[in-house]
Parts: C-alpha cells; sequence; structure tokens
C-alpha cells in the first residue's frame, strides 16, 4: 500500500499508510496517546479523530488534559445536554448551544405547556450520563444546500439558519452551526439524535462526563424581543475531574466576592427598586472610595499633560446624526425628548462632545497632541435583562480621554498612553495583564490603507515595547480604527476587560478636523479614545469582587477604627481619632456599650484595614494597640505619631498587602 508523510509539531514526521486518519497516527505513536487523544489539528484547522489526513499535511494531536480540548469538550458536552433535554421533553426544538468562556450552553423551545427551571436540572444531568455512560460515537455527515434543507424542514430554527447563512449572513455565532455555504455539517451520535454544527467533536460520548448544570434563563431568539422566548440552560465541562472541581470552588469563591452582596453588607452602594433597572445611589462609604478613585485619576492625568474638559448630559439629533451614532448606535441609546421645537437625546458616548471642543478654534500642529479628560456619566438603554450590578449599567461615568494627534506622533503617543494606563492598573492593585489587538474589519471600513497600517503597528509596537502579551484578533477592530483592549486577572484569576485604546478616522472626518501642519497646510489629525478604567461603576465593581471587600487601607473609607476598652478611655479615644483626622487620615471611633471583643468582632466584619485599641496604658503613654487586617498577633505599645506615619507611607505608596487579596473574610 502507499505510504505518505506526516509532520508532527516538533519537526518530526511520520509514515503512514494512505488515508490514515489523525486517530491512525495516534495509534501509530502509542496506545497511550491514541487512547488520550480528542481531536487533531491539521494544517492550523481542528477536526475529528477519523478524519483522512493529507501527504504532507502537519498534525498536532490534541489530547484531553490540553487547554485547547476544552472548546470541543464543550460543544460536545451542549450535545449530549440537548440530547438529554429532548429525550426528557419529546418535541423540544432545538436553537444554538455554542461553548462559552468555561462552559457551554444551549437555547430550546419546549413542547407547549412545558418549561424549565433550576430544579430540573439534576434529571437532566441524569439522563447526560446515561448518555455518556452508553459510549455513543459522535459521526459527521454532510448534505448539499438543498437537500439540507429538506432534511432540517421540521427543525425550526436549524431551517431559519441554514436560510441566514447560506444569504451571505455574516453572524459568525450561526456560522458555527452549518459546514458553509455549499453543504451544511450535522453529528449524530444515535439513532433517536442529531444535531447540526460544524465540529469538531470527541469521538464519543464516552470521553465526556465531567460537567454540570449551572442553571436556567430565558433568551429571545437571536436576541430580537419580537421573535420567540427560548430556555437557556447554562453548564460547565471540563477535561477531568480535578479540573471540574476546581471551577465549582472558584464559583463558590466568586459569590462570596458578589460585588452587589458585598455593596450591600459593606453599606456602599443600593439598587433601589424606584430608581429603575441598571441606577444605583451611592452611600457615604461607597462615595468616599469613589471619590479617592476619582481623586487619583485626575492626579494622575493632570500631571500626565491632559486637559480637564465637562460636556453636557443631552445633545440635539444633529450632533448624534453627524457622529453616526444615529446609525449605528441607536438601540443603545435613550428614547429622544422633544423641546423647544427640537430632538435631544442623552449622551451615550462622550466623544462627540471633545470633537467639538477640538474644532471650535483654529489648532496648530504645535498643539499636539492634545489630551482631553473628562469624567463624563453616560447613559445606555440596556436590556433589563442585561443588567447587573455595577458591571453593567444605565447610567455611568466613564473616564474618558480623547487625544489628536498627527500620524507622526501616533507611535509615541500610543506607546505612552499604553504604559500610563499600566501604571494606573497595577496602583489599582492589578499586576496579571492580557491584550487583544483587533485589526482592520474584512467588510467595510474608513481610512486608506497605509494609515490602518500606520496605526495597527503603532499599536503592536506599544505591546511589545511594554513587554505584554497579546493575541490579534484578525478583523475585529471597528470599521473607524484599530484597536488594543487591555485584561485584567483578579485576584481568583477571573480575567476582566476594563482599558481600551481604540484608533479612529471616522469621526475626523464626519467633523471636518483640521489643524495647520508646519509647512502651511490643513490636515486632519488622528483621533484617540482611551477609556483606563472603563467606567467608575464597573471598575469599582470589579474591585469590590478582586478584593472581596478588603480595600487596602488607601481606597478604604474607614482606615482604622478605634476602640476604647472601656468608658473610661473614650475620651483618649476621641483626641486619637482627631490625631489621625488632623493628619488627613480617615479614622472614627464607637461607643463602648457593648463588649470590646464584639465590638473587635463587628468592626473585623466591615473588613477595617487597622483596628486600634486603646486602655490605661495607652492613655498615660500616647500609644495604641494596633491590630492589622490579615495578622493574628497584635502589636502593643505603637506610639500615636508611629502609627500616623506608617498609615501616611502606605497611602503615598498604596501598599496593597498580598494577604487582603487572599483573604475574602478579613
Amino acid at each position: 500500500m502507499a505510504e505518505m508523510t506526516i509532520s508532527l509539531p516538533d519537526g518530526s514526521t511520520r509514515a503512514l499508510p494512505e488515508g490514515s486518519s489523525a486517530f491512525d497516527l495516534a495509534s501509530d505513536i502509542g496506545p497511550g496517546l491514541a487512547k488520550a487523544s480528542l481531536l487533531a489539528r491539521v494544517d492550523g484547522t481542528e477536526v475529528d479523530l477519523n478524519v483522512a489526513l493529507a501527504d504532507g499535511a502537519t498534525v498536532e494531536l490534541i489530547t484531553e488534559q490540553s487547554d485547547d480540548a476544552l472548546h470541543t469538550i464543550r460543544h460536545s458536552t451542549a450535545h449530549v445536554m440537548a440530547q438529554a433535554v429532548q429525550e426528557l421533553y419529546p418535541g423540544t426544538q432545538l436553537a444554538i448551544g455554542p461553548p462559552i468562556e468555561d462552559g457551554f450552553y444551549y437555547d430550546f423551545e419546549l413542547p407547549e405547556g412545558a418549561t424549565l427551571s433550576d430544579d430540573d436540572l439534576a434529571a437532566i444531568e441524569d439522563r447526560m450520563k446515561a448518555i455518556v455512560k452508553a459510549n455513543q460515537p459522535f459521526e459527521r455527515h454532510e448534505l448539499p444546500v438543498d437537500e439540507a434543507l429538506e432534511f432540517f424542514a421540521d427543525h425550526t430554527f436549524k431551517a431559519e439558519i441554514i436560510k441566514t447563512v447560506t444569504s451571505g449572513s455574516q453572524d459568525a455565532e450561526l456560522a458555527d452551526e452549518v459546514g458553509g455555504a455549499d453543504s451544511i455539517s450535522y453529528y449524530q451520535n444515535s439513532d433517536t439524535f442529531l444535531d447540526m454544527c460544524t465540529g469538531p467533536h470527541v469521538p464519543s460520548t464516552g470521553r465526556l462526563g465531567h460537567f454540570k448544570l449551572m442553571k436556567v434563563a430565558g433568551a429571545y431568539w437571536r436576541g430580537d424581543t419580537d421573535r420567540p422566548m427560548l430556555q437557556r440552560v447554562y453548564g460547565t465541562a471540563w477535561g477531568n475531574k480535578k479540573a471540574l472541581k476546581a471551577h465549582l470552588q472558584r464559583l463558590v469563591e466568586a459569590e462570596k466576592r458578589d460585588h452587589r452582596k458585598l455593596a450591600a453588607e459593606l453599606g456602599l452602594v443600593s439598587w433601589p427598586e424606584e430608581l429603575g433597572p441598571g441606577l444605583a445611589v451611592w452611600h457615604p462609604k461607597g462615595a468616599t472610595i469613589r471619590r479617592l478613585m476619582e481623586d487619583y485619576s485626575r492626579d494622575r492625568h493632570e500631571n500626565g499633560g491632559y486637559e480637564f474638559v465637562f460636556s453636557p448630559h443631552i445633545a440635539k439629533s444633529v450632533l448624534w446624526e453627524t457622529s453616526g451614532h444615529l446609525d449605528f448606535y441607536a438601540d443603545g441609546m435613550y428614547p429622544p425628548m422633544e423641546l423647544d421645537g427640537a430632538t435631544y437625546y442623552p449622551k451615550p458616548m462622550n466623544c462627540p462632545f471633545h470633537v467639538m471642543i477640538f474644532r471650535d478654534q483654529q489648532r496648530s500642529y504645535r498643539e499636539l497632541p492634545l489630551r482631553m479628560f473628562e469624567l463624563g456619566t453616560v447613559y445606555r438603554y440596556e436590556l433589563s435583562g442585561a443588567v447587573h450590578g455595577l458591571m453593567r449599567s444605565r447610567g455611568f461615568t466613564q473616564d474618558d480621554s480623547h487625544i489628536f494627534a498627527t500620524r507622526e506622533q501616533l507611535q509615541e503617543e500610543l506607546s505612552s498612553l499604553l504604559e500610563f494606563v499600566l501604571s494606573v492598573l497595577r496602583a489599582f492593585g492589578f499586576a496579571d495583564f492580557q491584550a487583544k489587538l483587533s485589526t482592520r474589519p474584512l467588510e467595510k471600513s474608513v481610512g486608506d490603507d497605509a494609515i490602518w497600517d500606520e496605526a495597527t503597528e503603532g499599536l503592536r509596537g506599544a505591546l511589545e515595547s511594554a513587554g505584554l502579551e497579546y493575541i490579534t484578533d484578525e478583523g475585529g477592530g471597528a470599521f473607524y480604527g484599530p484597536k488594543i483592549d487591555v485584561d485584567v486577572r483578579d485576584a481568583i484569576g477571573r480575567s476582566w476587560q476594563l482599558s481600551t485604546i481604540q484608533l479612529d478616522f471616522n469621526l475626523p472626518e464626519r467633523f471636518e478636523l483640521e489643524y495647520v501642519a508646519s509647512d502651511g497646510e490643513r490636515k486632519r489629525p488622528v483621533m484617540i479614545h482611551r477609556a483606563l478604567m472603563g467606567s467608575i461603576e464597573r471598575f469599582f465593581g470589579v474591585l469590590i469582587e478582586h478584593y472581596a471587600g478588603n480595600f487596602p487601607a488607601w481606597l478604604s473609607p474607614i482606615q482604622a477604627r478605634v476602640l476604647p476598652v472601656s468608658a473610661d478611655h473614650a475620651d483618649y479615644a476621641a483626641q486619637v481619632v482627631a490625631e489621625l483626622k488632623a493628619a488627613g487620615l480617615r479614622a472614627d471611633t464607637t461607643e463602648p456599650n457593648e463588649p470590646l471583643g464584639k465590638r473587635i468582632r463587628r468592626s473585623k466584619m466591615e473588613k477595617l484595614p487597622y483596628i486600634l485599641v486603646v486602655g490605661d496604658d495607652d492613655v498615660a503613654a500616647n500609644t495604641v494597640g494596633v491590630n492589622k487586617r490579615g495578622q493574628n498577633d497584635p502589636e502593643r505599645d505603637v506610639a500615636v505619631s508611629a502609627f500616623i506615619e506608617r498609615l501616611k507611607q502606605e497611602d503615598d505608596d498604596r501598599v496593597i498587602e498580598i494577604a487582603e487579596l487572599e483573604s475574602a473574610d478579613g
């Protein structure tokens, strides 16, 4: 039999009979690898193990131990869940079931009269386990489009997906459900269950099993409120029992850190029903932290060469028509108001206002780069089901900057911007960063090729000079420019997208912005959008969860509480508080109307950085006993002046103790 040569990732080669599959390759290398392999990557494309290989192909075998297998494990588990739901609820229509970060979901339209709740998840899990135990093989099939439409005629949502994608739709989520414009692929893993998708899948259901169903939710078909409301079941799936257990433990820890729960317990923020979804009020302690965050941001921007500006909360429709928001973002805007013969909209963005400031007078190259900064509150109409505490609000404040620069200044400005972003994030206790570089979209975009290339390479250069790991999202930029997104990992390993640096060739064109160059010619500036915290509200929510409410001393609304041992020491405690406040620190005391131990425990529950206990010896020597959060052994006989200097130094240095990040209970 004729042979073919297959290349492996390490550069070695393997001779196999023509027609051999990736599984045959794994078996040729060794039985252990054959048993562990779940799929293969052939010339960069992931495929099923039983796909026949071509001579000269480069093949990487992906095992159950690899993170690269998780996407496929979750996709396959979603199919098993769909099969279980259809077996339990005959007549169920399947919509889509993609893998997502840490898990998967599937949307279902159940038979009339049937509904799902979280109480039904255990029964679905039991049926899934039976399907896994049956070790059913995943078998791939392909059909021409016309035959597929007939084959899936009774599958309402699948038929619509075929028609939508084969008509040229760019909906990537739907495209993942089919095989292409000319043929449709589906997988079958029993006589009674099949599901349309592109794959790949694990070899059989028996290769799965480390999963947990999480919750039931509602979801409109294709996100359209005019389309059917479906039932969505979320789950998580992993390559082994240990990884699943670790993930579930992280979820328990995440629940303890939920910013909505901690905000209520610590008296920081609340969401009265009378205000409506996505709108919060800030209580004194939360407002203190917010003020500290904003003051730090203002100081950094003032020292970073930014000009402070302010803009109104509403504007006439002509501004949003010119900017393009009414064309591209109308669904995210609040309804218009008719006043004085004109139409006004609450602002969803600050950018057009900063453009107005730039355009108000003739600009010279000598003024550039011109950096504008505003803590500007914006309003976006998020669907009520999408609102999530401070993380996704309908009204929020952005630390918004817009920089107007020449093309020649781009590289230096972008490098400086990224360095600025990272230094501020580090000051708030983040140290683990990931970035994504999004390039020119394949569909329509504005700006000539040269400036897109310059801008993209400028962003790439900024990432590389900062030594920041990044991935490239080819074609993922906005139509008006490429961008960098910066994610941070919090104390329990979750990733949060916070900062964005976005280039814009569109608004300068739409508003006909110009500056006078050194040669006297009028030229277009390049506009850079830069949101550092993203929004103050969301950043604060992330901080609450990052620290589990144990804010470092420089951010804590109360840095130290002075507790008198008895009523005899109350006057001295008040004196110590006065000294701390005179030094610019935040301190309070409580009346000694309860036992000291009970007052200490209550103060610890408030997650205060320092509890100072004062008794007879302290009154005589002008000292305090220092109980620092996270440390078991109190310090005795610490001079008040020495403690003040220590705490002021923490403020200046923004000290962040590792123990504070790891302790969720203070």
